[in-house]
């Protein structure tokens, strides 16, 4: 076995937070080292847990919008890697509504030695405010993709396509002006 596929064994065998995860370990991720195209975001919902396939769910649906891709060209692992900050489903928050945030143990433990494979990588989008500030420490997601062009060529900052970002896009008209068209370009681009 290559040392990327016993890498990857590793990780589908992973149960350092079994006890904390309500529906157990289930890594979720897709990964290859001929990706070109890194997207970092924050876990996998109880759909993609099931599925066992990343944003396989209304906020894939979004983000693949948001990208101009289509379901066979996003889940095109040859091209497009995606590495949340928690490979787990973590539960649900305590507090408000939502998913918990990803477990502190697991991109310490996988994301460097999983990235090391990764030689082909040309830009790393941030899904989300956990993958940014995991990236590019603490700050505003809002200012992050506003200022997108300085984090370029490496990261592309977006915000998390949870249905919650409907009523922020409405009250940030610029993304969908200004963003978008740059990011689909730029995805265009790299992906041909």
């Amino acid at each position: 076995m290559n040392p990327f596929d016993a890498l990857i064994a590793a990780l589908n065998a992973c149960r350092v937070c079994a006890e904390y995860l309500p529906l157990g370990p289930h890594p979720v991720f897709q990964l290859a080292p001929t990706a070109r195209l890194l997207i970092t975001s924050q876990a996998p919902g109880t759909k993609a847990h099931l599925a066992g396939l990343p944003f396989h769910d209304r906020s894939g649906e979004r983000l693949r919008h948001w990208l101009g891709l289509s379901e066979a060209q996003f889940y095109d692992a040859e091209k497009i890697a995606i590495l949340p900050v928690g490979l787990c489903y973590p539960g649900r928050a305590k507090k408000g509504s939502g998913d918990a945030p990803p477990r502190p143990e697991c991109a310490p433990l996988w994301r460097e030695q999983l990235l090391a494979h990764l030689a082909d990588l040309q830009l790393t989008l941030l899904v989300g405010s956990h993958a940014q500030n995991l990236v590019l420490g603490a700050g505003n997601m809002t200012e992050r993709v506003r200022n997108f062009r300085s984090f370029l060529p490496e990261y592309f900052p977006l915000p998390h396509p949870s249905w919650r970002t409907g009523h922020w896009e409405r009250q940030n008209p610029w993304f969908a002006a200004e963003v978008l068209p740059e990011l689909r370009a730029m995805v265009s681009a790299l992906l041909a």
